[in-house]
């Protein structure tokens, strides 16, 4: 499985560009998973629905599954945030994984710059981030530096990274 990640600062427009860049590659015959980080907590169930009961009675997983889709719970109550190398181990292998967030981890990235959101380039610190994606020209780095609405583009770096080649 091929890992490749989208770093960036919140509304640089991470998730968007994911959700244009997953089904160009579905179009291309590849397998595609995503992991995303949160920087805060957050909860994929609801109460009084009977899996959130058990973990509210105490449960450490929950798995619960339909036609459709299957979900798994982990609650890390007394332990430390799993590593992003722990929580690949736990991914189906697709052909490509695009991993959101986890900006300081060690896997190659791109990052996702606005420079009207008014933060730094990240891209000066980390020499995992082998590429820029941008709406605005970016002289001087030592990267390439991509059109942030050119997502066929994208995924042609991407794959071409990754040494993936469409079905």
């Amino acid at each position: 499985m091929k890992i490749f990640g989208l770093a960036g600062w919140s509304g640089s427009g991470k998730t968007t560009l994911i959700v244009k860049l997953i089904p160009e590659f579905v179009s291309r015959g590849l397998t595609v998973s995503t992991m995303k980080h949160a920087h805060h907590e957050f909860d994929i169930d609801v109460p009084g629905k009977d899996s959130f009961e058990h973990r509210k009675a105490g449960a450490s997983e929950v798995m619960i599954s339909a036609s459709q889709r299957w979900a798994m719970m982990h609650e890390v109550k007394d332990e430390d945030e799993p590593s992003v190398d722990e929580l690949i181990a736990r991914m189906t292998p697709a052909d490509l994984l695009l991993v959101e967030g986890f900006k300081w981890h060690s896997h190659a990235k791109m990052e996702i710059h606005r420079p009207s959101i008014g933060k730094p380039l990240l891209q000066t610190d980390d020499p995992e981030i082998i590429a820029v994606a941008s709406d605005e020209g970016l002289a001087g780095l030592a990267v390439p530096v991509l059109d942030l609405n050119d997502v066929n583009g994208i995924a042609d770096f991407i794959l071409e990274r990754c040494s993936l080649k469409a079905a």
